[in-house]
Parts: structure tokens; C-alpha cells; sequence
């Protein structure tokens, strides 16, 4: 290699340096090894040093081919400790802030969700809810009445009919008695049909 390309790769090097500590500060921030499984802890390391392993060798390839040489860990350590020297404090800070900024957004998306959308839909079925069972009760009283109303019409139209029929011969109501007990069975039985119904609607 050249002077010039080793420049590069020391100037590179030290870059990714600087890069691996805001990594390593970004990745312990959110990982929380503390509330963490340690399973989970030993497989998120190996993915996190993979993957800047990766993006090490990734950048030592676009400037030298891959060629590595001892200054190029040492320029890593370098930009390492430069970045704990210099740049750990105000990007910690930056972190922090930019962690704070996107929860809060958050908050705010999902609060204008939940208040603009979710809750007016849940608020909209409760009260069609209750308008149903408003006009289910409804419906129910004015079964009730007609129910009662027919009851009392047919209670004051046969009333003048079983004065009739008494006055009639014995012979004569003898007959009609098979005929008015079926009458009487049908309207019977039309009756606790209707009552019944009634009663399952207001359970």
C-alpha cells in the first residue's frame, strides 16, 4: 500500500473507532442487561459484534482491499478512546434527548389515535347499544299494551255473546260448548305464546 491509502486506512480506522463507541453506548442504552435473560444477552452480543465486525471489515475492504495491518486495530482502539476522551458525554446527552423527543411523539400519535379514532368508535357502540335496548324496551311496552288492549276487546265483545248463550236453550249450548272450548283453547294458547315472548324479549 501506499502512503496515501494508509493514510486512508488509519483515518478510517479511527472513524470506525469513534463509530464503535457510540454503537456500544446506543446498544448498552437499549439493551438493559439488568432486567435482561442472560440467554438473550449472550445472543444479542454475538449479533451486535457481528455486525460491526461486518461493517468493519466492510469499510477496510472499500479503502484497501481488506488488507489488514497492526495499525489498524490500534487506529480503532485510538478512535475508541478518543471518542470515551471527547465525545461519550455530549452524545450520551444527544441520545437521551433523542430518545425523549421520539417517545414523546409516540405518546402523541397514539394518543391522537386512541382519542380521534378508537375512542369515538367506542363511544359511537356503547350508545347504539343502548339505543337498541332503549327501543327494544320500547317495543316491549307497546307489545304489552296491544296485548292487553286485544284482551279487553275480546273480553267486551264475547261478554254480550256469554250473555246470549245463556239464554239459549240447554240443547242448543250443549252443542256449542265443544265449539267454544276450542275457541276458548286457541286464544288460550295465543295468549301464553304472546306472553312468553314478551318475556323473552325483556330478558
Amino acid at each position: 500500500m501506499n502512503l496515501t491509502i494508509q493514510f486512508e486506512t488509519m483515518v478510517a480506522m479511527i472513524v470506525m473507532g469513534v463509530i464503535f463507541g457510540a454503537l456500544l453506548d446506543t446498544y448498552q442504552r437499549f439493551l438493559q442487561r439488568s432486567t435482561r435473560p442472560r440467554w438473550m444477552t449472550f445472543i444479542s452480543d454475538m449479533i451486535f459484534w457481528c455486525l460491526y465486525a461486518g461493517l468493519l471489515f466492510y469499510s477496510l475492504y472499500r479503502i484497501n482491499y481488506g488488507e489488514i495491518r497492526v495499525y489498524v486495530f490500534l487506529a480503532v482502539l485510538c478512535g475508541f478512546a478518543g471518542y470515551q476522551a471527547l465525545f461519550k458525554s455530549i452524545y450520551l446527552k444527544i441520545l437521551e434527548w433523542i430518545i425523549v423527543f421520539f417517545s414523546k411523539v409516540f405518546m402523541l400519535i397514539r394518543n391522537t389515535i386512541y382519542y380521534l379514532i378508537i375512542l369515538p368508535v367506542i363511544t359511537l357502540g356503547q350508545w347504539m347499544i343502548k339505543l337498541l335496548c332503549l327501543l327494544g324496551k320500547g317495543l316491549m311496552t307497546l307489545a304489552k299494551m296491544c296485548l292487553h288492549l286485544l284482551l279487553f276487546i275480546g273480553k267486551v265483545i264475547f261478554f254480550p255473546i256469554h250473555l246470549i248463550f245463556k239464554l239459549l236453550p240447554l240443547r242448543i249450548r250443549n252443542k256449542l260448548v265443544g265449539i267454544n272450548k276450542k275457541i276458548a283453547g286457541v286464544f288460550l294458547l295465543t295468549k301464553n305464546q304472546l306472553i312468553n315472548i314478551a318475556k323473552r324479549w325483556k330478558k
